[in-house]
């Protein structure tokens, strides 16, 4: 079915935008937190990481709020308005996070101004994945309505609520944790940096452990064996992850933390099957009518076929050591 198949794509491009452009926003956290008497070396190997890379990590973003909004125009339109305020927080946050980046690495000002705008890309990144993580846990707490906006005191308290609130540190640690497993590989050569980054990844993944236990705590029943299923086998990926960055099995563990995320969002949207904003609209109920739908997928497909040898060549290019 069209609406089937859109729907796996949107996943898709969410979980794309998790592995590459939330890592981003975990390297951020590992600026603002670098520390120690190797600080500023820290600082200069998440720029050299995040520099040839990190704009085009955000064709993830936009394919997914395209195909938000042409295949599932009802949901977007509810999800818009329910959750205004933290997504116009998290847009600034993209937008502040990547100018400062771009002032602190190419710009002609003093020293003082650059490390003005380092702290502002840190705290940028930092901030936006808690209002996406916000945004996420919203959805799934089952208190948006599809069939009326928000009322009085519900603007806010919809996603100033424990579970979202919890939610968004979830994300917050799950991005550091995997931006510091993709910073162990990435200073291979450089084994202070390395155990620096190592000891971040084992503090990080414990941090998301506990915070993953809360959120379970917190949340609703998961609908069906496959949610299970799935947050069963991100916490085995969890584990697996943390163990191989004990015994210092770098490739292993960045491998094992990209499995944990993928798998914690696959089971986010399995807890949430068959609805899209739970517990009113489905997604057969959200679709649009196939005449658009079949339009909007032919082009979806027709952009991944240009786009997939792209992206391709530019990790070939600045990133070949690293990828195997």
């Amino acid at each position: 079915m069209p609406e089937a198949l859109a729907a796996a794509l949107l996943f898709a491009a969410l979980a794309a935008y998790a592995l590459t452009g939330g890592a981003d926003f975990g390297a951020g956290v590992w600026d603002l937190l670098a520390a120690g008497p190797r600080a500023e070396r820290q600082r200069r190997a998440v720029g050299a990481a995040l520099a040839p890379i990190w704009e085009v990590n955000h064709v993830w973003l936009i394919a997914a709020l395209v195909l938000t909004f042409t295949a599932f125009p009802a949901a977007f339109a509810a999800i818009s308005i329910w959750l205004h305020v933290p997504l116009a927080l998290a847009l600034a946050g993209i937008v502040l996070r990547g100018a400062a980046f771009v002032f602190r690495g190419y710009g002609f000002s003093s020293l003082e101004a650059n490390r003005r705008w380092g702290r502002l890309f840190a705290l940028a990144s930092t901030f936006t994945p808690i209002m996406l993580g916000v945004c996420a846990g919203a959805l799934a707490s089952g208190r948006l309505r599809a069939s009326r906006p928000p009322q009085g005191a519900e603007f806010f308290t919809v996603w100033l609520a424990p579970f979202p609130i919890a939610a968004g540190l979830l994300a917050l640690a799950l991005l550091a944790y995997l931006a510091a497993a993709y910073l162990c590989v990435e200073v291979q050569d450089e084994p202070d940096l390395r155990e620096d980054f190592r000891r971040r990844t084992l503090a990080s993944g414990a941090a998301a452990g506990l915070l993953a236990l809360v959120c379970l705590a917190l949340a609703a029943p998961g609908r069906g064996a496959p949610a299970l299923a799935l947050r069963a086998a991100a916490a085995a990926a969890a584990v697996g992850g943390l163990a191989a960055f004990w015994r210092r099995r770098f490739r292993l563990g960045r491998f094992l933390a990209a499995a944990e995320v993928s798998l914690l969002l696959l089971g986010w949207a399995a807890g949430q099957f068959p609805y899209l904003i739970p517990p009113e609209l489905t997604y057969a109920q959200a679709a649009a009518p196939v005449s658009v739908l079949r339009p909007v997928l032919w082009a979806f497909l027709c952009g991944s076929a240009l786009l997939a040898p792209a992206l391709g060549a530019l990790f070939y290019v600045f990133k070949r050591p690293y990828l195997l």
